[in-house]
């Protein structure tokens, strides 16, 4: 087997391996340079015109999540047992708009672009979010937009933590406004800027699962010649 097909075998292996870990070991603890490995993975991933509306916070302080379960009711194993936890943050629509000061400062600071090809792609932002994907007109439509860039994330980290033997556990059964008012309450969030997109635990299962699932390629997949 040539490189390729080990690299290609090893990736298989790891979504193989990857399963939503319901309950961790509790005993058994993420290095921190094997997490920080996981974050730069979220870090470095693509997003929708690279504008990366995501923000992370890792909660790894036990009254807080304690404090959390209240509200998350699909995440209570994992708030008590996972290594790291961490609360994924998606930008409000009003960050994301063509002509707001986040967006500004992705084109000319971070991307750092000349400032007509940043004239020109604020354009053609602005005319995707108004006409081609007719965002702007819908707030909620547009604040789960930008949650789909951070499920981009996600799924890297997920992936990248199972490339190195991490369990992890994707979580969406949170009471969503009453969880934001709980962060906003301990100074975790601004919720001028920010909103709760999904959380992830990450960590070492307490039990093997259950043999893996998944329909058939043909029930998937249709190529069109």
């Amino acid at each position: 087997m040539n490189s390729l097909e080990h690299t290609k075998h090893d990736i298989l292996s790891a979504f193989s391996f990857r399963h939503a870990t319901k309950e961790f070991d509790h005993n058994k603890k993420i290095s921190a340079a094997d997490f920080d490995f996981i974050l730069e993975v979220g870090r470095l991933s693509p997003s929708s015109f690279g504008f990366e509306p995501w923000k992370f916070i890792v909660v790894q302080n036990m009254e807080l999540r304690e404090q959390l379960k209240e509200y998350a009711w699909g995440a209570v194993k994992q708030l008590k047992s996972a290594s790291h936890f961490v609360i994924i943050l998606s930008r409000l629509p009003k960050d994301m708009a063509a002509d707001s000061p986040y967006i500004q400062n992705m084109l000319n600071v971070v991307q750092q672009l000349p400032a007509e090809i940043a004239k020109e792609k604020r354009a053609v932002y602005d005319k995707f979010l108004k006409n081609d994907f007719a965002l702007q007109s819908n707030e909620r439509a547009m604040f789960e937009w930008a949650c789909r860039q951070t499920y981009i994330a996600l799924g890297n980290m997920m992936t990248a933590a199972a490339q190195i033997g991490i369990d992890s556990c994707p979580i969406e059964g949170f009471d969503k406004e009453a969880l934001e008012q709980l962060l906003v309450k301990q100074g975790v969030m601004d919720n001028e800027h920010f909103g709760v997109a999904c959380m992830v635990a990450f960590g070492s299962r307490l039990r093997e699962p259950r043999t893996k699932t998944r329909k058939s390629a043909d029930q998937v997949v249709e190529w069109i010649s």
